[in-house]
């Protein structure tokens, strides 16, 4: 998917909203526990009931390789039923990948030709060699860990004169384009997201933090949004697990619901 694509998705659907498939077996509700793949029928059901109101998925790898090979299947099979029904979606495999370039090359394998994912979260600790590998594939996109949402983020993220963070927004911008490379920043940070916007003005941001962790999404409009809009503010489990009966998709459609009509006002 191409930046003009995404950016033109978000005024289709007049969201911004990320749907975080963090897909816990022990959270799903129990009535699902009788199918025969109950994460992927967990995830079908959270699909299709939000995928009017969002533009993107990002399941996050850990939940499903924590289950060993069906886990990974049910990855496949998740991103196999995003493509097939609803192939406008961004598709953000949430990997946080980073390591030397021959293994980065694999990586991006992996994710980008094997399961077909539009994106990888990558930490770009270990310098160039980590991310560029991920910025060689035509409309596959690299998101970088800028400012994250987690508390640890203060232990390296924001030292330094300027900030690490910062340092690292300069830098990874100039290896790629903001056609292949978005960034990480944590809506608990939204202070910091004017700072942001002064050295990457253009580039897609992904935002998580808004909803469970407590991120005004007001705010995230305020500071990060661009003229193309430019966010993708992701929500996992105060949609996911917004109930856990049998009414559960319905429930997550109407957070998802309430989160799209707050962004169509902000994006008008």
């Amino acid at each position: 998917m191409t930046y003009t694509e995404l950016s033109h998705f978000i005024r289709q659907q007049q969201s911004f909203l990320c749907v975080g498939l963090d897909t816990d077996i022990k959270k799903i509700p129990p009535h699902l526990l009788k199918e025969q793949n109950p994460c992927l029928a967990f995830n079908k059901a959270i699909i299709d009931a939000t995928a009017a109101y969002c533009v993107s998925f990002k399941p996050n790898t850990a939940f499903y390789e924590a289950m060993g090979v069906q886990g990974w299947q049910t990855l496949h099979d998740t991103i196999d039923y995003i493509k097939i029904n609803y192939p406008k979606h961004f598709i953000i495999a949430d990997a946080k990948r980073g390591d030397i370039g021959n293994t980065s090359s694999m990586y991006a394998e992996a994710f980008f030709n094997q399961l077909g994912a539009d994106a990888v979260t990558v930490a770009p600790y270990m310098g160039s060699d980590s991310v560029k590998p991920f910025l060689s594939f035509e409309n596959k996109w690299a998101i970088v860990l800028g400012l994250t949402s987690n508390q640890g983020a203060f232990d390296f993220q924001m030292k330094g004169h300027p900030e690490l963070y910062k340092e690292v927004l300069k830098e990874v911008s100039s290896w790629g384009s903001k056609e292949n490379t978005m960034f990480v920043i944590g809506a608990t940070k939204t202070a910091m997201l004017a700072e942001v916007r002064k050295i990457i003005p253009d580039h897609f941001l992904l935002v998580p933090g808004v909803g469970a962790q407590g991120g005004s999404l007001q705010e995230v409009a305020q500071y990060g949004m661009n003229s193309h809009c430019g966010l993708l503010v992701n929500a996992s489990r105060s949609i996911i697990y917004a109930a856990s009966g049998e009414d559960f998709a319905l429930q997550a459609a109407a957070e998802a619901l309430a989160m799209q009509q707050e962004m169509a006002v902000l994006i008008s």
